[in-house]
């Protein structure tokens, strides 16, 4: 079984980190431009695509550059119910963010991938792992605890956030994940840990 985690840049010129996970085993890179994101995911075969980016607008939005008093998709209410912080999808920046994550989640739907969007912060808070603001070695060390193999001291912030979710995309293979909001455009997350 193998997954693809992508944790995409708004903008060509910055860092995407992407992951393709086996079982348990992470390969990592950075990638830029949305043809090296479409030709690495069409060589790892993946039974799943995790996007860490907004894949849809908010019902009743007819693009992201519309001005409405619409922002938020069923799917960020469901997690800031839970106490995870995100930012709106139709913010500054979010807005390139977003385009670009429908782009290529469209693309890769018609190439037959299954693609769910996943938010690798909010993975990181139901596991009780730092987020990257508070250090990349605490992060890389919580990721290895839950079994995350090939993950190292080298990696980017981007490539442990891809990691991150294409596990997320693992446990939702397994059956243990969630998607919030719609089931084929919401957030998934990983399973709340019984206490």
């Amino acid at each position: 079984m193998s997954i693809v985690g992508i944790d995409l840049a708004g903008v060509e010129t910055r860092q995407t980190g992407f992951c393709k996970l086996t079982s348990v085993q992470a390969v990592t890179c950075n990638l830029y431009t949305d043809k090296e994101i479409i030709e690495k995911t069409i060589d790892a075969q993946p039974e799943l695509v995790t996007i860490d980016a907004p894949l849809s607008l908010p019902p009743g939005r007819k693009s992201i550059e519309e001005r409405t008093s619409i922002h938020l998709r069923e799917s960020d209410r469901a997690l800031l119910r839970m106490g995870i912080k995100l930012f709106p999808i139709t913010i500054g920046p979010m807005r390139k963010l977003t385009a670009r994550g429908i782009s290529l989640r469209e693309t890769f739907e018609c190439m037959g991938f299954r693609v769910l969007e996943a938010y690798p912060g909010g993975a990181q808070d139901v596991w009780g792992i730092p987020r990257k603001q508070r250090g990349l070695d605490k992060m890389r060390v919580g990721l290895e605890g839950l079994g995350i193999e090939g993950l190292n001291a080298e990696m980017s912030d981007h490539e442990l956030d891809a990691a991150t979710i294409a596990y997320v995309g693992k446990l939702f293979l397994e059956g243990d994940a969630i998607v919030y909001g719609d089931e084929k455009l919401g957030i998934v997350l990983p399973k709340p840990r019984s206490k």
